[in-house]
């Protein structure tokens, strides 16, 4: 079996899985599509289904799923043809796969059916941890599929999606749309192929602003943006519009300790350099903004703020009377802080 070609995409104190991009994901005798990002998995499967058509427009895919497997069904699925053409199996959930599979896939992986393409799809977990380590040991080709939660890599997946599609745009409108859209990665490539097919030229802050600005004015990113601002009456003025349009306290708040969180981590390494700020994991435009942000604050004004922040917290989660109140009162104490 070839070589795997791996990169690993870790960032400090995080662990990532190494292996290539569902975009860089190649047919082998058996692939691993590992990570919990389910719209990058069907993507990189897709893919090789795509290129196994491609070289033959009628192979058999024959689709398993390893959590209702049974003893002998993979060696049925990869048995040679009647008719002699290629295989794709593609096996689904084997983050719950049975005891028959993983003992039928572990005798799989040291001998592979020849004209005959395997695709592994692991969720994430310890389920099948044994399969994972052989399948490593193997050198099995890995594709990573890791959740994309930070800003960081939001704002990568929106230009690289924007970037297949022809088009770019401007760190701004980058950064307008991860905050309307960015809590889901499915909807964030469905607004990109939207503004792609909609608009042209290079995408600018006011397109995107065009088709999401209401989502925009809603999110807790920009109450938090006028609060680390020291604007509290725009900060409360969209609080207030974010709630009556449904949005729950509990986001609000971790958007706020998200906004404070990077500001502390770029006020911790502000004198030592660009290599300090780029091990941060945000991206560049980021530090660039909580530089520029750090302006207005002391390091007692952000400690008062993060604290008042933590507070909410714990009370929008239960340990309050009123979630609306609480964030109201930590937002107006950010705004307050901010200047000290």
């Amino acid at each position: 079996m070839p070589p795997a070609q791996r990169r690993s995409s870790a960032r400090p104190g995080r662990t990532r899985t190494a292996g290539v991009a569902w975009d860089e994901a190649a047919l082998a005798p058996v692939v691993l599509v590992l990570g919990g990002e389910e719209l990058l998995a069907e993507r990189a499967i897709e893919r090789l289904v795509a290129q196994a058509r491609a070289v033959q427009a009628d192979v058999d895919v024959v689709r398993l799923d390893a959590g209702e497997y049974s003893s002998g069904q993979l060696g049925v699925a990869t048995s040679p043809s009647l008719f002699a053409e290629d295989k794709l199996v593609v096996v689904a959930a084997v983050e719950r796969c049975t005891d028959d599979f993983l003992a039928d896939a572990l005798a799989y992986l040291d001998a592979p059916a020849p004209g005959v393409d395997v695709v592994l799809r692991h969720g994430g977990g310890q389920r099948g941890k044994r399969l994972l380590d052989a399948a490593r040991a193997a050198s099995v080709p890995t594709v990573a599929c890791d959740p994309v939660t930070s800003d960081a890599d939001k704002s990568a997946f929106v230009t690289a999606e924007l970037r297949r599609a022809g088009r770019r745009a401007d760190a701004q409108a980058v950064r307008a749309l991860v905050d309307a859209v960015g809590s889901d990665l499915r909807e964030l490539a469905a607004a990109c192929s939207q503004l792609a097919a909609d608009s042209a030229g290079l995408i600018g802050v006011e397109v995107v602003e065009r088709y999401y600005g209401g989502r925009i004015e809603a999110t807790g990113f920009r109450v938090a943006d006028a609060a680390v601002a020291g604007d509290a009456g725009q900060a409360v003025a969209l609080l207030r519009h974010a709630i009556a349009t449904g949005l729950d306290p509990v986001p609000i708040v971790a958007a706020l300790a998200l906004k404070l969180r990077t500001l502390a981590k770029v006020a911790a390494v502000r004198g030592r350099g660009a290599g300090a700020a780029r091990e941060l994991g945000i991206a560049p435009w980021q530090v660039d903004r909580a530089t520029s942000e750090l302006r207005r604050w002391t390091p007692e004004g952000l400690a008062a703020a993060i604290g008042a922040v933590a507070r909410a917290d714990a009370e929008v989660k239960g340990e309050g009377r009123d979630p609306v109140f609480a964030v109201e009162r930590a937002v107006l104490a950010v705004a307050s802080a901010s200047g000290r």
